[in-house]
């Protein structure tokens, strides 16, 4: 029976070890920012965030939402930029706003959720309005944001609201801002309503799937930020075929909602591609390492 016992327990351990090794379980572990100067490191989907900044849990504009999961930590810029924006949506009309996940302490991939929110540069912001900013911390783990697109994905719900677009096209103007990911629905209405000559901003503004009750805003790498990858191909880069508007409408009411019906064979499925959560510190910048000794 010992004997039994210990050739499972030498079975087991190489399992043991290397989930021991994955880099959301380490980075995911430690509750405070490294002491180190701030810094994004790798690209948002695979790095991880030096000398983090924690958005206080309540201000005078906002509240971070969901505090068990300790995602309210952020590069200095991240954090400098949602409290700008919430001063603005009060000034739109709003009391404030409810901020969803940031970054861990020390970013990396994330023990549940995102893929991306590495690197402190990435953060959701709720699209329900809030009503108060004295919200306790239980309230915060019960409270829900709202959708603002329908079941069927072709449209905004009553929800949605001119300050809505008011306060999402304040984000698109900042210049720090790199991207803005929210439901096609929301896209198609705002290239709906914005005014025809004033819409390259709108560039900013891109479908993806899953953000219906959120937007999720992308800062570009800051200046001197040596160490973090500009995500290919940049907004900028994009803005030059136009406003995205044209293509949304196109693709995402006709091919996504009602892909055409195939006219080829499918070809072999691609190879499944690792999810960051499956990634190992080794798969990370090696400055990573260092993040994660930092006291």
């Amino acid at each position: 029976m010992i004997r039994f016992l210990a050739i499972a327990a030498l079975v087991a351990l190489p399992s043991a070890v290397q989930a021991e090794k994955l880099a959301n379980k380490l980075l995911g572990a430690k509750t405070v920012a490294s002491q180190q100067a701030s810094m994004p490191i790798g690209s948002y989907a695979k790095g991880c965030g030096a000398g983090l900044v924690q958005l206080p849990e309540t201000g005078p504009s906002w509240q971070a939402m969901r505090l068990s999961r300790n995602r309210n930590w952020g590069h200095p810029e991240m954090i400098d930029f949602l409290v700008d924006l919430s001063r603005t949506a009060q000034n739109l009309g709003w009391v404030g706003l409810y901020i969803g996940d940031i970054s861990q302490p020390r970013g990396g991939p994330m023990t549940s959720g995102h893929a991306s929110h590495q690197i402190g540069l990435d953060a959701d912001i709720w699209q329900l309005p809030p009503k108060r900013l004295n919200l306790s911390r239980a309230d915060r783990e019960k409270l829900s944001s709202i959708p603002v697109r329908s079941a069927d994905q072709k449209s905004v719900t009553q929800n949605w609201t001119r300050q809505h677009y008011e306060v999402m096209k304040a984000a698109a103007l900042d210049p720090r801002v790199d991207r803005i990911f929210t439901a096609a629905a929301v896209k198609i209405e705002m290239c709906k309503t914005a005014k025809k000559s004033d819409t390259k901003w709108l560039q900013k503004i891109r479908p993806i799937q899953g953000h219906d009750t959120h937007f999720h805003v992308r800062l570009k790498c800051p200046k001197g930020a040596r160490l973090c990858e500009t995500q290919k191909p940049t907004v900028a880069e994009l803005s030059k075929g136009g406003n995205g508007c044209d293509e949304t409408l196109m693709w995402w009411v006709t091919d996504y909602l009602n892909p055409p019906k195939p006219t080829k064979k499918p070809k072999d499925p691609a190879p499944r591609k690792r999810h960051p959560r499956e990634y190992t510190m080794a798969d990370l910048p090696k400055q990573c390492q260092d993040v994660l000794a930092s006291p």
